[in-house]
């Protein structure tokens, strides 16, 4: 694998047409100074809310939040990684990528990294070839064929069949030039414990080989064909490659599909994402036989911003969606993630997964019950209520101290009042008792303290913070002089917008992404979000705009976030019950009196450029 010197990224980037590059996705207009937009390429839209900066070459989709630079859109709408699109576009714009001289050590990982990959992409193909080329394989085509699935379905996800003989990849992989360290490295040899022989891993099993976002094979996920095999299931073993629960099944697949609807669809088996894909749900992926992860989760995030849980019918399914939600609750995200489930109908032989739903009643059917997938919240309040014993007084009790915690969390709005009034006529009770049963304020029976209730959009003190970096950016003189007055720990609440704040701070304000890695996806998204609010701020205004009304915008934002900062230690104070309150109240008092003063300047120096 080779590096390339550290100036490529400079050199590539100043050398591409950014409108070039994303006309080739969607049509682009002018907007203004430094901006054109379009309709967005990563979900549908009718009306445009993606734009482009041509000069800082980022862009931001202020529907689906889609953000980032040049090497960020050719790497999302390409299916490649970041050395992928820089290589692409330096082939493209003529740039020569030099090779960087680096650690030997680190070479040395990466080939065999490299080593690694081509081993398990040769085995891969020798699987496919056996399913369909042998006639041992002929019960592994019988039974996929069972289950509704079709050669090319099976063959879009390299579906193959190990033979039962327990040595064919080790000799024919040994023939290859590879060792038998790099075999047992790539999870595709075991060794006996008493003689010491070393043999096929996998053997007369349907084989899934189970890829990273770019359709690189890490390791395989082999369904048994016999009984009395071992285990019905078996993965590869974690190595340098393959991390169980890290991944999910289908996802290069399923990427750019996710991307345009903006939600991709979870299910648990193999099977399952085959036949989802079959129907025209492509953007479908799987769990690879485990309860969902943290870092699963992320994944499915970072495909697309609503989560739609399709796992099976039956008790255990239901209960991983419940675990799956734990794990959603338990991310701390800048960005709010929309859990929703998918009800599967169970059939007359019980209850359903997506393959066997889809197989009895059709695409269609399963295409419904994705339409019609509900909230996570939901999904709880039903299962409560339906499992909840309805006919006694007691058991209608109980089930509203199960309930409490869930109406607890939820904000004030329509959502919140449909519900409760789902559960006062399931309940056969009054509106006004179950809403009182129900309010934040209530205690549970168990004594527990009232959640405070958490908004589903963004905070008045996030808008704050992020308006003021905006504008700092917007205009990068007067910005740079506010930014220097800032305490970034003491003025940003957030993990992100502080790390945003600091790199804009170190001089960054002209070119937000500037010395960002490639791989902080997180920080290069928030950033080209900012940068693309800017655009449209400076946009919205004379191209003419005075220093003088830019810096009395941004003192007045400096001041509000100055005004926030003295609140919370006002807060902090109380709580402690000590004497700096008087102190902080005293400073809170003299920083408003400069913050009236800076918002009528403001207004007057609106006033005085307004024709």
């Amino acid at each position: 694998m080779v590096l390339y010197a550290n100036d490529s990224r400079d050199r590539v980037r100043d050398a591409v047409d950014f409108i070039e590059v994303v006309s080739a996705k969607t049509e682009l207009r002018a907007a203004g100074v430094n901006r054109y937009v379009g309709l967005c390429p990563f979900h549908e839209e009718r009306t445009p809310s993606f734009g482009i900066d041509p000069q800082q070459k980022l862009y931001h989709c202020f529907g689906c939040g889609a953000s980032g630079d040049v090497f960020t859109f050719v790497s999302e709408t390409e299916s490649v990684d970041f050395k992928g699109a820089l290589e692409l576009l330096a082939d493209r714009y003529g740039v020569e990528l030099k090779p960087e001289v680096s650690d030997p050590r680190a070479l040395e990982r990466m080939r065999k990294r490299e080593r690694l990959l081509e081993l398990l992409e040769r085995t891969a193909g020798y699987y496919e070839r056996y399913l369909w080329e042998s006639a041992e394989a002929a019960k592994a085509r019988d039974y996929l064929a069972g289950r509704g699935l079709s050669e090319a379905a099976l063959r879009q996800f390299r579906v193959g069949y190990a033979p039962s003989a327990w040595d064919r990849v080790l000799l024919a992989s040994r023939r290859g030039g590879f060792s038998e360290r790099e075999l047992h490295e790539a999870g595709l040899v075991a060794r006996n414990a008493k003689t010491a022989q070393v043999y096929d891993r996998f053997r007369e099993r349907i084989m899934f080989p189970l890829s990273d976002l770019r359709g690189k094979v890490l390791g395989f996920g082999a369904r048994a064909m016999r009984d009395q095999q071992g285990p019905k299931y078996l993965n590869s073993a974690d190595n340098d490659l393959y991390h169980k629960g890290r991944h999910l099944y289908g996802a290069h697949l399923a990427r750019s599909e996710a991307a345009r609807q903006g939600e991709v669809i979870v299910c648990e088996g193999y099977t399952d994402v085959i036949a989802m894909h079959q129907a025209g749900l492509a953007n479908s992926v799987g769990l690879m036989g485990t309860a969902m992860t943290a870092a699963q989760l992320q994944e499915a995030a970072r495909l697309a911003p609503k989560v739609l849980l399709a796992l099976d019918a039956d008790g255990a399914g239901q209960e991983a969606v419940l675990r799956a939600a734990r794990v959603a609750s338990s991310q701390g995200s800048e960005r709010k993630l929309d859990l929703r489930v998918v009800r599967l109908p169970s059939g007359p032989d019980g209850p359903s997964d997506p393959a066997d739903l889809i197989n009895r009643d059709g695409g269609e059917t399963m295409k419904l019950a994705v339409a019609s997938s509900m909230p996570f919240l939901r999904f709880r309040i039903e299962r409560v209520l339906d499992r909840g014993d309805r006919a006694s007084a007691e058991g209608r009790e109980k089930m509203l101290d199960e309930l409490w915690p869930v109406f607890a969390d939820m904000p004030d709005g329509p959502m919140r009042i449909e519900l409760a009034r789902l559960v006062s006529d399931k309940l056969q009770l009054s509106d006004g008792v179950t809403a009182r049963m129900l309010a934040p304020a209530a205690r549970g029976r168990s004594g527990a303290p009232p959640a405070r209730p958490k908004g589903g959009g963004m905070s008045r003190r996030e808008q704050s913070e992020r308006s003021f970096l905006a504008l700092c950016i917007a205009f990068p003189r007067e910005g740079a002089a506010a930014l220097a007055r800032i305490d970034v720990e003491q003025h940003f609440t957030g993990a992100l917008l502080r790390r945003a704040a600091a790199h804009l701070q170190a001089d960054h304000l002209t070119n937000p992404t500037d010395s960002v890695s490639a791989d902080d996806h997180e920080l290069m998204g928030m950033l080209a979000e900012l940068a693309a609010h800017a655009s449209a701020l400076a946009g919205a205004q004379e191209a003419t705009v005075r220093a003088e009304e830019a810096a009395a915008q941004i003192e007045v934002q400096r001041l509000q976030l100055e005004l926030a900062r003295l609140e919370r230690l006002i807060l902090a104070a109380r709580a402690r019950r000590d004497g700096e309150v008087t102190e902080v109240a005293a400073q809170r008092a003299a920083i408003k009196r400069e913050f009236d003063v800076a918002q009528q300047r403001a207004l007057e120096v609106a006033g005085a450029t307004t024709p």
